[in-house]
């Protein structure tokens, strides 16, 4: 399967966990031989400009770190853009949900994830999108972004334990006619991680389910990487949702 990453993404651009050094480094090393690694560009100031305000994007500049977001953004849009035709999975940084148009938090400046969906939609590539963001932490920024649109339906899994958890996420997926499975993929919710729930198999699964529901619809599906801090377990985690989303 073919994988975007860039090797920029090492860049320890702050002191934030999103940023740690050999965060990224772990998931290229669990990856590498087993998928095909695409190098993207940045996001175009135009993209990213249709998405967050001229004051957002000349304060995420002012902090040093736009030309890394920019990057991030553009891998987004490369993983959208396979995704259309195959599925596709973007080891990006920094990560991008909780970023709403005029603000920015939680490790996050642009989102990549609306800057994605936005440019194929514009652009007539997709007519409706479900967006599944399984980090331990609400897209915030993916609501106030994408949610009253009208073409994006939402899901941030909710359970009081892992199977009611994988439920919700079986149930939605299996009820959306959506054309793109969109997926915020944040691996802090893993039982060595910040969240405590998931199990390895389970992100194997979701990726399962998300790539179910993109051939039953004849559309496509592609996922970004958002949360995950335990460095011992990420890169697993990340090959394993690979693994299901590109079962045969």
């Amino acid at each position: 399967m073919k994988v975007v990453y860039h090797e920029d993404y090492n860049e320890v651009y702050t002191s934030d966990p999103a940023s740690a050094a050999g965060r990224i480094q772990t998931i290229e090393m669990a990856l590498r031989g087993k998928v095909t690694f695409i190098t993207p560009l940045s996001a175009s100031k135009e993209d990213i400009a249709a998405v967050h305000t001229a004051q957002h994007i000349d304060q995420v500049k002012q902090e040093g770190v736009y030309e890394i977001a920019a990057l991030a953004a553009g891998g987004a849009i490369l993983a959208a853009q396979i995704g259309l035709t195959e599925p596709c999975f973007a080891v990006i940084r920094p990560p991008g949900h909780h970023a709403s148009s005029g603000r920015a938090w939680g490790f996050c400046y642009f989102n990549n994830m609306a800057i994605a969906l936005e440019k194929l939609k514009r652009e007539g590539k997709i007519k409706k999108a479900f967006l599944l963001d399984f980090d331990l932490h609400d897209g915030d920024g993916n609501v106030n972004i994408l949610g009253g649109k009208g073409y994006v339906m939402i899901l941030n899994p909710t359970g009081q334990n892992r199977n009611d958890y994988l439920k919700n996420v079986e149930v939605s997926l299996t009820q959306t006619d959506a054309d793109m499975i969109a997926v915020s993929a944040g691996f802090d919710n893993h039982e060595a991680d910040w969240g405590g729930l998931l199990k390895t198999e389970d992100y194997k699964y979701m990726g399962t389910l998300v790539l179910h529901a993109a051939r039953r619809n004849n559309g496509g599906c592609f996922g970004i990487l958002e949360g995950g801090y335990n460095h011992s377990v990420l890169g697993k985690n990340v090959l394993a949702f690979i693994e299901g989303l590109e079962e045969k």
